[in-house]
């Protein structure tokens, strides 16, 4: 099996829309096609996914161990031909500023794959030799498989950027891409429209799978790729389902749509039954459930039909009252509030099981990765249990004080400062940290566990 990493010389240089149009070209030729997104992203897998048919998964150098993102890229390979993992960022950008930690430069390491860079050549020409000879130069561990500029004015600004590069860098420019609006994805506040709501048809991956193949000599690419670390056989990574199963209900639609695949899989391996439900469209949750679980995604553009689907939220609220285990992050705990306050100053009634507000800001309110230390037993492990995850929102709750526990320490990246965060009324939990069981699998299964010994207790008293 082959695999590459798609890296960008910085933030926002086109490397998805590259990923996107490799991915579908590849699919195109027949090849099966594993894909891969480096950092906490949960928009761009969506659009691996929709292309590839496969799951797009997360691979992640802070929140997740060496071993755990070797295992979990050689297990999502077992039946591929060829993987493609975007890149996050900047090659080199991660963590911080002064180690590789969580950067693509990192995992490509960890997993001994080629980078093809991805430069953003707009009003550049010779300085192309500059930027490439640095990016190649600055760690001599890291492989190139070469060099693709993107955003150029002509197939004349290419050919300056190939004389440009030529005897001044080792890696072979393997094409460029002309400036096309019409194949951007669009985006928004927290990234790109997302799948749900962006429909990426047959005739746009169509279009994107022909730019790429007409711009990036992926014949030449695929041919200098070298064989990747073997996968291991696809049955032999399914494990064994617990004899105990129980039903949990997962908020899906364009609201909430958030969510790493790691994390459902491993609630299934400790035994959930995941029922998917739509917190907009649904008039009830499904029936039967021991917890819910709702993620992340959009509530702030949904406001309207969350507010009207009275009888959702009634249930929701009533779900909580009972002692029902809840976990809610970022966009499902805005909706687990009382009031959610857009940008234009409306408000909106949401399910109420906390007490608080939360409104909309122009400006990002917070972003990065979080490092979470239980301050007591909670639906998701013991006092004391840590988990990595990241937070990134534009909104803000006013008036989260003392009506409810905070059970969440997180820890300043020096190590010393710490602030509470989490929130739990009975057995509801909600923060605007979206955590990554595979930091910590014990916490999927004591989220299972609970929603189990709810479901007992339940039964008993029936």
């Amino acid at each position: 099996m082959k695999a590459i990493v798609i890296a960008g010389s910085f933030s926002g240089c086109g490397k998805t829309t590259v990923s996107l149009g490799l991915m579908a070209a590849l699919k195109r030729r027949g090849l099966r096609v594993a894909p891969f997104k480096v950092g906490p992203d949960f928009i761009d897998p969506g659009y691996h996914a929709r292309i590839t048919g496969r799951p797009g998964r997360n691979l992640d150098g802070w929140m997740l161990p060496r071993e755990s993102n070797r295992d979990a890229f050689r297990k999502s390979c077992a039946d591929a031909d060829v993987a493609v993992v975007e890149g996050v960022m900047g090659l080199y950008d991660g963590y911080d500023g002064k180690t590789e930690n969580g950067s693509t430069a990192q995992m490509a390491k960890w997993l001994g794959l080629p980078v093809l860079l991805v430069v953003d050549a707009r009003s550049m020409a010779r300085s192309a030799a500059a930027l490439v000879q640095g990016f190649e130069n600055f760690d001599p561990a890291l492989p190139f498989a070469g060099v693709m500029f993107n955003q150029l004015g002509s197939p004349r600004h290419l050919s300056f950027l190939r004389e440009a590069i030529e005897g001044a860098v080792r890696m072979p420019c393997l094409g460029g891409m002309l400036r096309e609006a019409a194949i951007a994805i669009p985006e928004r506040h927290l990234g790109l429209v997302t799948r749900e709501e962006h429909c990426l048809d047959d005739a746009a991956v169509g279009r994107l799978a022909d730019r790429v193949e007409a711009a990036l000599d992926i014949d030449r690419l695929l041919k200098g790729l070298p064989e990747a670390a073997g996968p291991v056989d696809a049955e032999a990574v399914r494990a064994a389902r617990p004899v105990d199963p129980v039903r949990i209900g997962v908020a899906r639609d364009p609201a909430f749509c958030f969510y790493y695949p790691d994390n459902l899989e491993l609630l299934e391996g400790r035994g959930a039954q995941l029922v998917f439900f739509s917190p907009t469209r649904d008039a009830a949750p499904p029936p039967d459930l021991g917890g819910i679980y709702l993620g992340g995604g959009y509530p702030e553009l949904f406001a309207g039909p969350l507010a009207a689907n009275e009888s959702m939220r009634r249930c929701i609220r009533e779900h909580s009252l009972t002692g029902m285990p809840i976990y809610a992050e970022c966009g499902g705990f805005m909706y687990l509030c009382s009031e959610l306050q857009d940008q234009q100053d409306r408000r909106f009634p949401m399910a109420g099981c906390f007490p608080f507000k939360t409104r909309m800001l122009e400006r990002l309110k917070a972003l990065g990765y979080r490092e979470v230390q239980l301050a007591c037993r909670a639906i998701i492990g013991e006092k004391g249990a840590v988990i990595r995850g990241h937070e990134f929102h534009y909104s803000e709750m006013p008036d989260a004080q003392g009506a409810a526990e905070g059970v969440y320490r997180i820890t300043s990246r020096d190590g010393i400062q710490q602030t509470t965060e989490g929130h739990a009324l009975r057995r509801t939990l909600g923060s605007y940290i979206h955590l990554h069981f595979g930091s910590a699998p014990q916490a999927a299964a004591a989220f299972v566990d609970s929603c189990r010994a709810y479901r007992t207790e339940r039964n008993r008293t029936a």
